[in-house]
């Protein structure tokens, strides 16, 4: 696969407008959403995803349209994950629900941000230095024995809930050592207190607890997906169209979060296989001269079909045990 540099840009002004028009609704008029409007908002989004797919598949060949979905689920089912933390950390900091919509859309630029960085490291990183895929690899393993070990979403947020929120040692930082006022000001992180001074607004608490989180998710999705693929342009649009319906996806599942109480492990299993997946592939292209001597081990490799229908038969299976467990529980945690 070798987009041109015309079909990089055209995906990048379609996929930069679609956001901006999605912040410009946010701006426009801060309320809480209904459901029926977020519905919409997140058929749109994922009818667009599955489009580009389509489209990825007619152009480029199945391959790569089966890369772009399996990608594109791992990374929602991810984004679901990162959900668990958002609920928390909106929670724990009492925000208003009219700016939960701002908030949530801070965290989804933030998260953007910290994944194009790493998707361009991890680019160069697969693409020079075969090597990385035995740290992928390893990296993935370890992610997936930490969710089968943290599998306690619905109360704690799992391992990363536990330091979401005011509990985050970043966000002690801000407190410790900035004057913070808590006066709500919109998506504005500094304002003057009663003296005149300067002053950190919660949101701005709000979003260096979001972006610390965002950061540690970063770590664990990018690796993942170059597990699946190792195109940047496909790695780059599954994440976007991952993050692009995020916001929606919080008020839709915000009250049914608690029931997915298998998720955890079906990640791990996901995540697991892509760990096999990669270090498969490192030992059919070994460079390393202590491992084999350098040379090639003939071992099988896992075709992209296999691939896409693990994941979506974990996602299914996961999804379905969970919410028959959970059948007439309680939906809380909530974002109201």
């Amino acid at each position: 696969m070798d987009p041109s540099l015309l079909e990089w840009m055209v995906t990048f002004a379609g996929l930069a407008a679609v956001l901006g028009f999605d912040l410009f609704l946010v701006a426009r008029r801060v309320h809480e959403p209904t459901i029926r409007e977020v519905a919409t908002r997140l058929t749109f989004y994922v009818s667009l995803a599955v489009a580009f797919g389509v489209w990825v598949w007619w152009h480029h060949g199945a391959k790569y349209g089966m890369q772009f979905f399996a990608g594109w689920l791992t990374e929602y089912s991810l984004s679901v994950d990162n959900l668990f933390v958002f609920v928390i950390i909106m929670n724990s900091f009492n925000v208003p629900k009219k700016y939960r919509q701002e908030a949530l859309f801070v965290g989804i630029v933030l998260a953007l941000s910290f994944r194009a960085v790493f998707i361009a490291l991890g680019g160069v990183a697969v693409q020079r230095l075969s090597w990385t895929f035995y740290l992928f690899g390893a990296f993935m393993a370890y992610t997936a024995i930490k969710l089968l070990r943290h599998s306690d979403h619905g109360v704690t947020g799992g391992d990363h809930g536990g330091k979401a929120g005011g509990n985050n040692v970043v966000v002690r930082f801000a407190r410790t050592h900035f004057n913070v006022t808590d006066r709500w000001a919109g998506v504005r992180f500094f304002v003057r207190d009663r003296s005149g001074a300067w002053a950190v607004t919660p949101m701005f608490l709000v979003a260096l607890a979001l972006g610390t989180t965002d950061l540690v998710f970063a770590m664990d999705s990018i690796p993942a997906i170059y597990g699946l693929t190792r195109q940047p342009y496909l790695v780059f649009t599954a994440n976007v169209f991952a993050l692009m319906g995020l916001r929606q996806l919080y008020f839709i599942l915000g009250k049914l979060l608690n029931r997915f109480v298998y998720l955890s492990q079906g990640l791990s299993l996901i995540l697991g296989f892509i760990g096999v997946r990669m270090v498969l592939h490192a030992l059919r292209t070994n460079e390393v001269w202590f491992i084999n001597g350098g040379r090639n081990f003939n071992v099988p490799e896992i075709p992209t079909p296999a691939s896409l229908a693990v994941v979506v038969g974990v996602l299914v299976l996961t999804t379905v045990a969970s919410l028959y467990r959970t059948r007439g529980a309680s939906t809380s945690p909530s974002p109201e």
